[in-house]
């Protein structure tokens, strides 16, 4: 059996691994950490909850640690695509080099950005960042990356769909030639590829658990529902299941205020979390969440990926993503480190063809359930993917007798 300690980890990583309880590295830690140690680029593919941020992170610290600090200038940077992965990453860190001199900085937009320069000015040996505010800093002069021995860059594919790739290159530029370089991707498109490509050296490939192959720990359920009466169903599985905490997401902004509305009437507590939001009142909800003060935590897919909570029992797709890969990326946030998780989704009429192609792109049809708000007869399987029977044409007589 692989232990963190046969992974040759110094002393006070495994006494920071011992102290949360952390025994056995995950696949994707055990195959990645040997390979970062020995300098060695990667090209990782890995879906969300199976440890990624500590494969990187683990081996990272130790070869900062193992390292002369030179100066106050950056070693290391972590570019990831939203503010709440920066946090997330950032919390990870600091847990995993507790028992060290290291120093990091966390910056991201959003929010006033002195406070960052402040800590900035103090020296760093890692830099978590989102790529518009690392620019911002660095053609300020506040940020100088000379000196940067590793680069990761998480959530790769992320960062390519919100438009990020042109940062991603202007960021790479400021970097010595001579790096260690960490590519993380939940999938493996031909612009992933490409972007490897001119960013990797020789990489290792480590090809974990593609994003469509889902944890067989996570039950899925999915009913169908009239859109009107999905609070209802909603409050009905809270109860029911005595559902303590959930990660409930919906497709618009908008949408996610008025179910937060929804939910308080029926005496249930929760909070939305979204673009239109301030970064203070995100992270005030995501604190809250975290610390079980808050019940419900309603989302858009801005933190699809960004959200770390641990033990959380459930994820709902109060409205089905449009894009297949959103839904892999939204019941991952349960069923994470081997624990069980319950991911349910609700249709309406107007959805079917979003779910049609989710269970094409995950290769299995999700199992239906059944609840009291029928207020329209529950599709089968077959009936989704069956075409529309076209609607005779009326002949021109019967057509010109009715104006």
């Amino acid at each position: 059996m692989t232990t963190f300690e046969s992974l040759e980890l110094t002393m006070p990583i495994l006494q920071a691994l011992n102290s949360k309880g952390y025994e056995q590295p995950t696949p994707v830690q055990e195959h990645a950490i040997p390979q970062i140690l020995a300098g060695r680029d990667i090209f990782g593919s890995a879906r969300t909850g199976t440890g990624k941020t500590a494969a990187f992170a683990l081996p990272l610290i130790q070869l900062l640690i193992n390292k002369q600090k030179l100066g106050k200038h950056p070693r290391a940077i972590i570019v990831v695509p939203t503010r709440e992965l920066a946090q997330q990453i950032s919390e990870s860190l600091r847990l995993y080099a507790q028992h060290t001199k290291l120093r990091q900085v966390v910056i991201y937009g959003g929010v006033s950005q002195q406070g960052q320069v402040v800590s900035l000015r103090k020296g760093s040996d890692i830099i978590v960042a989102t790529p518009g505010r690392l620019l911002d800093l660095i053609n300020q002069k506040h940020i100088s990356l000379h000196a940067i021995e590793h680069l990761v860059l998480d959530e790769a594919d992320r960062m390519l769909d919100m438009g990020f790739i042109n940062d991603i290159k202007r960021i790479c530029a400021y970097l010595p030639e001579k790096r260690q370089s960490l590519l993380f991707s939940a999938t493996l498109s031909p612009e992933i590829k490409k972007l490897a490509s001119s960013l990797l050296k020789n990489p290792v490939s480590i090809d974990i658990e593609p994003d469509h192959s889902l944890d067989t720990y996570t039950r899925e359920q999915v009913y169908f529902i009239d859109k009107t009466s999905k609070i209802n169903l909603l409050e009905h599985l809270v109860q029911e299941e005595r559902i303590e905490r959930s990660l409930i997401f919906t497709r618009t902004r908008r949408g996610a205020d008025k179910l937060v509305k929804a939910l308080a009437k029926k005496g249930i507590m929760a909070q939305a979390i979204h673009g239109d939001k301030s970064q203070a009142q995100r992270l005030k909800a995501l604190n809250q969440f975290k610390n079980r003060k808050l019940s419900m935590l309603v989302a858009t897919d801005v933190a699809s990926r960004g959200i770390d909570v641990q033990d959380l029992s459930h994820v709902i797709n109060y409205d089905i993503p449009e894009q297949t890969e959103t839904y892999t990326h939204r019941i991952g946030r349960t069923a994470r480190a081997g624990l069980d998780g319950t991911a349910y989704s609700f249709c309406s009429p107007d959805e079917k063809s979003y779910l049609k192609d989710i269970q094409k792109y995950i290769g299995k049809s999700i199992p239906v359930g059944e609840h009291p708000y029928k207020m329209l007869t529950q599709p089968t399987e077959t009936a989704i993917n069956k075409p529309k029977r076209k609607k005779r044409l009326r002949s021109a007589k019967k057509a010109t007798a009715r104006y």
